[in-house]
């Protein structure tokens, strides 16, 4: 992989690292965007299918989130140790001096965890509550507000043609998401089901905007390595998950035990959510949060597709082909440079002696 560093040792944000795939270079942003896209893809699609299967007990939300977050700090820890060479000293070196020893820069990770644990709780809610097409769309919102947060946290710059293209996205999804009058395409759901899910769903789009940066300006101003800083977020992301689990579901763990409806299909949501974790880490460090949102909503697209062709549970409409064609030209619109900035002219001043 190719990366251009800054003469402080961190990655230079103007270049674009990339993977050597036989004789073919392929941009680690693209790479990184297409599994982002497969593995949300197929998060709504099953989680959703979770939540709705007729089951005598349902799993418990909380212990699935605990189960997402202990599986990515396993998986980081063993990444790491991978990365020094199987080497138990240089490892426990590592998370010794990385994790203890900069405690204060450890806990700035507090904020982003808590609040990606409640983000994670919120989706499993709106996805019990909501039906799939209504709760895609509203949550795309989290592109809006990620926006929002780059420009006033990181003090980024969008250009005219950004901003276009982020309101063609938003555009373009509604349109994709236009309700189709299919077999299967709506359930009856109560007002106070509906209010509950778009109540989870905006405040998860918050706390993924706020959250999403505040974690991407960490990974880009450190030179701690993004597993290190993984490993960091997931353990207080199980924290939080534990105090909330044993909050809110005491009793029925007491009753029923911390394994209740587990089946095959919950062990592959939860698996889904863990791996997702990661990608998104992924994203932010050699892309951006925005793009992050743009594989979400490419994902729409192609859940749309699977929703027509295996579950046979959606209709294609002309809002579809329409929404498809726009967000295709905002994500080409937001993935071109920007025009360069015209240097300022030399002072005929400057070159007389």
């Amino acid at each position: 992989m190719k990366e251009n560093k800054n003469s402080d040792g961190r990655s230079n944000s103007n270049t674009d690292p990339t993977i050597r795939i036989g004789t073919i270079n392929v941009s680690l942003k693209y790479i990184s965007l297409f599994t982002l896209t497969l593995q949300t893809t197929a998060l709504v699609l099953i989680m959703r299918y979770s939540r709705t299967i007729p089951s005598k007990t349902m799993y418990l939300v909380t212990t699935a989130v605990v189960i997402a977050e202990a599986m990515k700090v396993i998986t980081c820890l063993l990444i790491i140790f991978r990365q020094v060479g199987f080497n138990f000293h240089k490892f426990t070196a590592v998370v010794r001096d990385e994790c203890i020893g900069q405690f204060s820069e450890t806990i700035k990770l507090a904020i982003p965890a808590g609040l990606y644990t409640v983000q994670n709780n919120l989706l499993y809610i709106a996805l019990s509550n909501l039906d799939a097409a209504t709760y895609q769309v509203t949550y795309q919102l989290k592109i809006l507000t990620t926006a929002v947060f780059s420009v006033t946290m990181l003090g980024r710059r969008l250009s005219s043609t950004k901003w276009i293209a982020l309101v063609l996205l938003m555009a373009g999804v509604s349109l994709v998401q236009m309700p189709t009058k299919g077999p299967h395409s709506s359930k009856d759901l109560s007002k106070s089901k509906q209010f509950l899910g778009l109540v989870a769903v905006l405040t998860a789009c918050l706390s993924s905007g706020f959250s999403g940066v505040y974690f991407e300006k960490i990974l880009k101003g450190t030179k701690s390595s993004i597993w290190v800083r993984n490993v960091q977020l997931g353990t207080f992301g199980f924290i939080f998950g534990l105090m909330g689990m044993l909050y809110k579901d005491y009793d029925a763990l007491v009753k029923d035990g911390f394994f209740q409806g587990y089946n095959n299909i919950t062990w592959i949501v939860v698996s889904l959510q863990a791996i997702g974790g990661l990608i998104v880490a992924v994203v932010v460090k050699y892309a951006d949060n925005i793009l992050k949102g743009f594989a979400t909503s490419i994902s729409i697209i192609t859940s749309s597709l699977l929703s027509y062709y295996v579950l046979q549970d959606f209709i294609p409409s002309q809002f579809f082909v329409y929404g498809t064609c726009i967000v295709l030209v905002a994500t080409y619109l937001y993935s071109k440079p920007d025009a360069p900035a015209p240097s300022p002219p030399t002072s005929s001043a400057s070159n007389k002696v």
